[in-house]
């Protein structure tokens, strides 16, 4: 995948190790909210991305294509995949214990992946500096050394919790995201 400098790691940018109040290795991840497109488990036609930590400091997920998820007959829609992969690079940057959102993310499409389709993805930090995190992921069909079917690289802004209060719902927030301050 070739980056664009909005997705590339400035030099003195520093890889993060895994955080020490962060989940341990073999650690599964749940959904960071219940309605999450990605990995809510009430979001009846979401990806419902099953995630683990197998570090500590990088993410491996699956999800199964489903029939809601197509763009053409019997084929994954580009944006479903898309948003695959800022799912799992969220979850990544999760582990590092402060909130983040997506600022930039760059998707290159490798492969067509069917419906019924398994895909494992993998998302790793290339490093952070300030408050800008650069991170990529793959997504391999079938099984985790299969075809790369999908790559992407991303920038994550860390922002405060208030930014979550002021442009969605801090009821919500405060319900699920027992681990941060939620007072703006």
């Amino acid at each position: 995948m070739t980056r664009s400098p909005l997705t590339t790691p400035p030099p003195g940018a520093v890889v993060p190790a895994a955080h020490p109040e962060g989940p341990p290795p073999g650690t599964a991840l749940g959904s960071h909210y219940g309605r999450c497109f990605g990995c809510g488990t009430d979001q009846p036609t979401g990806l419902h991305l099953k995630a683990v930590t197998p570090d500590g400091a990088t993410v491996e997920a699956e999800f199964t294509v489903g029939e809601a998820h197509q763009g053409s007959p019997m084929l994954a829609h580009g944006g479903v995949l898309a948003a695959a992969m800022d799912e799992v690079i969220g979850m990544s940057v999760y582990l590092f214990r402060k909130p983040y959102v997506t600022g930039r993310l760059e998707t290159d499409y490798v492969l067509p992946v069917p419906v019924g389709t398994t895909l494992h993805l993998r998302a790793w930090c290339n490093g952070i500096t300030g408050r800008k995190a650069y991170l990529e992921a793959e997504g391999r069909i079938g099984a985790p050394n299969g075809p790369v079917a999908v790559r992407a690289a991303a920038l994550f802004i860390e922002v405060g919790m208030g930014h979550f209060a002021k442009h969605g719902d801090l009821s919500a927030i405060a319900t699920e995201l027992q681990d941060y301050e939620v007072n703006p």
